[in-house]
């Protein structure tokens, strides 16, 4: 076993990639003479406030915080990752939902919309036994082409009483995030 050493290694003159390892299974191209866009795009958000939700009615979860973008494909006022970036991505999303009093939370759903439309749900009922708080998490990959696909999160709650909403003061109880990890 061999070891290099060196300060730079450059591609030849007129190539754009560099290979290590072309005769055995241990490959590696760094595309543009660079190894990027691991696990890139991505963007993580939360909510800065807490949001009031009407009860019985699925609305968009306003994520108008962001904690990371790293290529500026989320989209701060309309709620929404648009990756310009075609692949598969891990998307996740996690509120809390609370009724603001014991005993009034019946049902929790929280969604994954991608074009407008449904993609996934997590749902939680407590029709039995009515609470106060509960959070709820959601996950899923999601293949994106890269032009005009996007993702959105949205939130349903009911309760005995007209008081919902969804707890935003702080990224402990809000979250809406996603990375690219493959094609």
């Amino acid at each position: 076993m061999s070891k290099l050493e060196t300060n730079t290694i450059d591609t030849v003159s007129g190539t754009t990639n560099l290979v290590i390892g072309s005769t055995n299974t241990s490959t590696i191209t760094m595309p543009n003479g660079k190894l990027t866009g691991q696990n890139y795009p991505a963007f993580d958000a939360n909510m800065s406030d807490n949001q009031e939700l009407t009860n019985g009615v699925t609305a968009k979860l306003n994520f108008d915080e962001e904690v990371l973008d790293t290529d500026n494909f989320y989209d701060t006022s309309a709620y929404r990752f648009t990756p310009l970036v075609a692949g598969k991505y891990l998307v996740y999303a996690y509120a809390a939902f609370t009724g603001v009093s014991n005993s009034q939370l019946v049902e929790a759903n929280i969604f994954l919309y991608k074009n407008g439309s449904g993609y996934a749900q997590n749902r939680c009922n407590l029709q039995s036994n009515p609470g106060n708080a509960m959070g709820l998490y959601i996950s899923r990959i999601i293949e994106f082409n890269g032009s005009s696909d996007y993702v959105e999160t949205y939130g349903y709650i009911n309760t005995n009483n007209s008081t919902e909403r969804v707890m935003g003061t702080n990224d402990r109880f809000t979250g809406f995030g996603g990375y690219r990890i493959g094609t």
